[in-house]
């Protein structure tokens, strides 16, 4: 999967002159995180809601209602941004962003071309889409997790036997970290016209392979953040 894909391509973007109260209201207006900094299309910075919050007086401030308003409008985005932020381009993939993410405990990246102006942006959330997409969660698919032999053509064996039941395979997930010594962990999702045929696939896998789960996800009723009255 490529960052462009997934990204944000309307992104809302400030110069370095801007008010920090003037960043501040576009983020709250606008629901989102982090705003991109750039000069002549290029990008320079970044200034996030951390960031403004970070620079924002205490509550306990003896400053009054008007001194605080003239603080921060008088503070500029430059003051508060993280200069040469990390970057990726929009033709690496969706996988090398979620690391770069995950290691730099950071939420979102902006996307920059050779020239290092600024084309997208690609938060947790894109990754996360791009991730439920590619398992095919949504197409009501009946999920398998095998542990099979590390060696060369164990999955292969799995979708030989799938194939004899019309199974349209979805997504195949190959993880080593949570499979026993010498095993690799896959999971295969496949859809089934035939119920009848399901069932009997089902039981022909369990007796030819290892299976650990099977099962198809329920998504009727979700857990929902409760909202307040």
């Amino acid at each position: 999967m490529l960052i462009r894909d997934w990204m944000a391509k309307d992104v809302l973007t400030v110069d370095e002159n801007t008010s920090l109260m003037r960043a501040t209201r576009i983020m709250k207006e606008n629901s989102i995180r982090r705003l991109p900094v750039v000069s002549h299309g290029k990008l320079i910075g970044i200034v996030t809601d951390r960031d403004v919050k970070d620079a924002s007086p205490s509550k306990t401030t003896s400053l009054d209602i008007h001194e605080l308003y003239y603080l921060l409008s008088e503070m500029k985005v430059k003051d508060v941004m993280t200069a040469n932020p990390l970057t990726l381009n929009a033709d690496e993939t969706l996988e090398k962003a979620a690391l770069v993410m995950l290691e730099g405990k950071i939420s979102g990246l902006p996307v920059v071309d050779a020239a290092g102006h600024l084309v997208g942006l690609v938060s947790e959330t894109d990754v996360l889409r791009g991730f439920i997409h590619s398992t095919g969660i949504k197409d009501g698919a009946i999920q398998f997790v095998l542990d099979l032999p590390d060696a060369p053509g164990s999955v292969t064996k799995v979708i030989e036997s799938l194939r004899q039941y019309n199974t349209r395979v979805i997504s195949i997930l190959t993880s080593f970290e949570d499979a026993p010594e010498g095993k690799k962990r896959v999971a295969i999702r496949v859809t089934v016209d035939d119920e009848a045929m399901g069932e009997e696939m089902t039981k022909n896998l369990k007796e030819s392979f290892t299976v650990v789960y099977c099962g198809k996800d329920e998504l009727k009723n979700l857990p929902r953040k409760r909202t307040t009255a």
